[in-house]
């Protein structure tokens, strides 16, 4: 089970997650978040990560220009993009992009059903709402490409656990206040998520 912990806002929590095991780290390129980080903040942390840590950024209503610029500068892999595309404006991005599906009905988890994406809860804040989705929506889906998202904590990732979800993003959900990790709850997310 991969984990990637969302809205790091500064190194300590960064360098926690990373020793705690998470997979991928998210920055929150969203001015209107309390979890923003500006890219040359971001770059600093991420320029003090251990190699093999996946770095994603957050993207809300941007333009390619500047999603590419932002991550190019910031040594992002991957960006994720957290407002409504089609196919043609993810392939039209110059780097690997996870598409976000902000579920409101079961039917919404078909939507790039062929890539891997992150599904989170319709909220009209763009993610951090802390809101879970139902879990039954998922019982005869293919969960493989999936990484799922939305009132996750420590204490009920084991339910998500069952349903063979290719990752777990987790923000608001091991945090003591908006913005500031909580690292005994991102250590034990990130146990109990990946203990067999």
């Amino acid at each position: 089970m991969k984990v990637k912990i969302c809205g790091i806002t500064n190194a300590k929590d960064a360098l926690d997650a990373a020793a705690f095991g998470a997979d991928a780290l998210g920055f929150v390129f969203y001015h209107k978040s309390p979890r923003y980080i500006t890219p040359a903040k971001a770059k600093k942390i991420i320029d003090k990560l251990p190699p093999f840590v996946t770095t994603i950024g957050l993207f809300v209503n941007e333009g390619i220009e500047t999603i590419e610029t932002i991550c190019k500068y910031c040594d992002i892999s991957r960006a994720q993009i957290h407002f409504d595309v089609d196919e043609a404006s993810l392939d039209a991005i110059d780097l690997q992009t996870l598409p976000v599906i902000r579920a409101k009905s079961p039917e919404d988890l078909k939507k790039f059903e062929h890539k891997y994406r992150l599904v989170d809860t319709y909220s009209e804040a763009y993610g951090g709402s802390g809101k879970r989705l139902n879990l039954d929506w998922f019982k005869n889906v293919d969960c493989s490409k999936i990484i799922l998202a939305g009132g996750l904590t420590p204490e009920n990732v084991s339910e998500a656990k069952k349903l063979g979800f290719y990752g777990l993003d987790v923000s608001s959900g091991v945090e003591s206040i908006k913005g500031k990790k909580d690292p005994l709850k991102v250590k034990q997310f990130i146990r109990n998520a990946k203990s067999i």
